[in-house]
């Protein structure tokens, strides 16, 4: 099936950016507003403790199998939000590497945040998305 969502550059802000500043999405759709995924596993435990890294790659595994559960992929996301508990610019990239890496050619708009902190023990990384289907 066809994503629905068609991104869009636009020449009279940078290139230098590794994302798309707006999505759109031809009418009739079905909405997913996808929770905070956060690196968790089964358990509920938090895992990667201290490593950005390792958590950013727990959260797009959440966030991919939180999608499959609605019936969409990476690719029916039209924006996401990427949180990350640090005031060091050096942690936000190093998360935002990992989330670029499984986002790949689908350069979605998206924000990329550093907090204070988050909701579980130890919780370094978040990302919240909202995708579409095309109605068929």
């Amino acid at each position: 099936m066809t994503s629905g969502v068609r991104l869009l550059r636009n020449d009279q802000l940078t290139q230098q950016v590794d994302y798309a500043y707006a999505a759109t999405v031809d009418a009739p759709v079905r909405s997913i507003w996808v929770a905070g995924a956060c690196p968790l596993d089964l358990d509920g435990r938090t895992v990667a403790v201290g490593d950005y890294a390792g958590q950013a790659h727990q959260v797009m595994r959440n966030l991919v199998t939180a999608l499959e559960g609605a019936g969409a992929s990476l690719t029916d996301v039209v924006k996401t939000t990427v949180y990350v508990a640090s005031t060091r610019q050096s942690d936000l990239v190093t998360a935002w590497q990992v989330y670029r890496e499984y986002m790949g050619e689908h350069d979605v708009p998206s924000t990329l945040l550093g907090v204070t902190v988050l909701g579980y023990s130890d919780q370094l990384v978040e990302v919240e998305a909202v995708a579409v289907l095309a109605r068929s």
